[in-house]
């Protein structure tokens, strides 16, 4: 099977940014999307064109365009932002983004009516409904089919980090879970998700996706919901690891984290410099403790085991990053990670909260709106 990899420009980006909708005196999830959707239509009543539906009707997600600078997608989708919020704020709905809900229950949200969604449903059946989960995709336009591959296994040694930085699921169903990222464990139950196969190279990705649709586990590459995935559409890398977060500022600091790691890793292929990679075991391993810790983790930093805590690698990968990320413009966010590290990742802001308010859920939510509709860190 052969698949053509669009032609993108280098080191363009792109976001995804997954939005659950919560009605404001209960914070609960409400399953309106559909409400939101249709009057989000244009003159001639064609679908807006880059907000768009989710496997439930709690989600709306908002698809940015391809920028050359971080700032411009994130300035992009937070606009939508907005534009969704107008419909919303009438309706007593607020908007909120993280991993999980604090103590939404999957028996009471519906499930989107697309054929696409049914089938996923009545194929993974429990897992499926329980996917209650917001997170962020970012893509990376590569110019060369050839790099795709190197890059993606490249870049797994930098999904604790990431997933570390984004972590927003600590709780689940009203339980305090004990994970930074609950998501993190729960998506990978659905058949295709979760980390990728180890592949040689872009042949090696075609033989993947032939397998995987002659035996009918797939329809197509899109149901490939891999931790990073090829995009071929796109011409582009797409990470998909990241929990949902709920301000501009941290969407933009990991976006940026992600544009310099592609950008880096495809200069050193450039200068025929092979990308390191680490062993798949190694890998998992790091998942895990990135899900269970968060920015505590103690992570594994190469092939030859050794370790360091994840904030420490992520204030070194930042002076490590910084000249790419003058050239690419996107300093100023890049230099956000410290902001996340000072603040306290999304899952350490939300305990926080829960502890001064006597446990209470809803006055999670309630912050997390709050920090959505502000768009910063709180300080």
């Amino acid at each position: 099977m052969g698949i053509e990899f669009a032609r993108s420009a280098r080191s363009t980006i792109g976001i995804e940014w997954e939005i659950a909708l919560v009605d404001r005196s209960t914070g609960d999830l409400v399953c309106i999307a559909d409400e939101v959707l249709e009057a989000l239509r244009g003159p001639d009543g064609s679908p807006h064109p880059h907000i768009t539906g989710e496997l439930l009707l709690n989600t709306v997600e908002l698809v940015s365009g391809v920028h050359t600078t971080v700032a411009g997608a994130v300035a992009d989708v937070y606009g939508q932002v907005d534009e969704v919020r107008a419909i919303t704020d009438p309706r007593g709905v607020d908007l909120i983004c993280s991993g999980s809900h604090p103590f939404g229950q999957w028996f009471d949200q519906e499930v989107t009516n697309k054929e696409r969604y049914h089938k996923l449903i009545d194929r993974t059946q429990w897992w499926g409904r329980n996917m209650m989960i917001w997170g962020i995709h970012v893509h990376v336009g590569i110019e060369d089919r050839e790099k795709v591959i190197p890059i993606l296994n490249g870049l797994l040694g930098y999904l604790p980090h990431l997933q570390a930085l984004s972590a927003s699921s600590p709780f689940w169903a009203g339980v305090e879970t004990g994970y930074a990222s609950n998501r993190a464990q729960m998506f990978q139950q659905l058949p295709t998700a979760g980390l990728p196969w180890i592949l040689e190279d872009w042949a090696s990705w075609e033989r993947y996706v032939e397998d995987m649709t002659r035996t009918g586990i797939i329809d197509d590459m899109t149901e490939v919901r891999w931790d990073i995935r090829p995009s071929a559409r796109w011409g582009t890398i797409e990470i998909r690891a990241c929990d949902g977060v709920s301000t501009a500022t941290e969407l933009g600091a990991i976006a940026a984290l992600i544009q310099c790691l592609v950008e880096w890793m495809s200069t050193e292929l450039d200068a025929g410099r092979p990308v390191p990679s680490m062993q798949p075991w190694f890998v998992r391993e790091n998942k895990w403790r990135a899900s269970r810790y968060g920015l505590d983790a103690e992570i594994i930093l190469d092939s030859s085991g050794a370790e360091r805590l994840v904030t420490d690698d992520v204030r070194r990968l930042i002076g490590v990053l910084s000249p790419t990320a003058e050239r690419l413009g996107c300093l100023t966010e890049l230099l956000q990670l410290n902001g996340i590290l000072d603040a306290g990742a999304s899952y350490q802001r939300q305990l926080r909260v829960a502890a001064a308010n006597g446990g209470s859920l809803p006055a999670v939510v309630a912050a997390l709106s709050a920090e959505l509709r502000g768009g910063a860190l709180p300080v």
